[in-house]
């Protein structure tokens, strides 16, 4: 995952779906647009039905040589031949890089604490996520805002992702201080997720 100077789309999976159906949709959007690598963030917590969905999505990244990474399963990325894990916070990156190796990609997402961004920035993280980036109700209604993007992009080289909540507005705004968008919920929902996409990133 490399800097640009546009922002790049990393997108992220719903916390639940089809296995019959989200591989196509997937496969959809990811020829729809340019995309630098999707995260499989189900919710499950069934290894089994992990397992079988980080198969279908590999296939289908790695067919496009798209990057695929697992949320939080340190142990599953190697065993399942994914790229690498994002993890919540700076606590396990040391780990996740010895264990996976210094070619794979380990992130971390770090709400909206710019303290603990730095630290994930200093165990090795190769790129660290803040959100929600935009307002919801889900959580306690923190968000990271305008000046911690900017300040992050002008004092911090380790790549930064703005996801959570997002719309064009946000994309536009955010645009000139970010390395990426995490993008997922903002469009799986719609009819047609690749439109939808289309949509969310016409000001970019």
């Amino acid at each position: 995952m490399a800097e640009q100077e546009h922002p790049q789309i990393y997108l992220i999976s719903p916390p639940e779906f089809e296995l019959s159906r989200f591989p196509d949709q997937l496969a959809r959007v990811l020829d729809a647009r340019e995309i630098a690598c999707f995260r499989l963030a189900l919710a499950s917590q069934d290894e089994d039905r992990i397992a079988r969905a980080a198969d279908a999505c590999r296939a289908v990244c790695h067919e496009r040589d798209i990057a695929i990474v697992i949320s939080q399963h340190l142990r599953l990325a190697e065993r399942l031949g994914l790229d690498g894990v994002h993890l919540d916070g700076a606590r396990g990156i040391r780990d996740a890089r010895t264990e996976l190796g210094e070619d794979a990609i380990v992130g971390a997402y770090c709400g909206a604490s710019r303290h603990d961004g730095m630290n994930a920035g200093e165990a090795g993280a190769d790129y660290v996520a803040f959100g929600p980036a935009g307002d919801t109700p889900l959580g306690d209604g923190t968000r990271a805002d305008l000046e911690l993007f900017s300040w992050w992009s002008e004092m911090i080289e380790v790549p930064v992702v703005a996801e959570g909540a997002l719309n064009q507005e946000l994309v536009a705004t955010l645009s000139p201080s970010v390395d990426f968008f995490g993008i997922g919920s903002e469009i799986w929902s719609a009819e047609d997720p690749a439109v939808a996409l289309g949509t969310l990133l016409a000001k970019l």
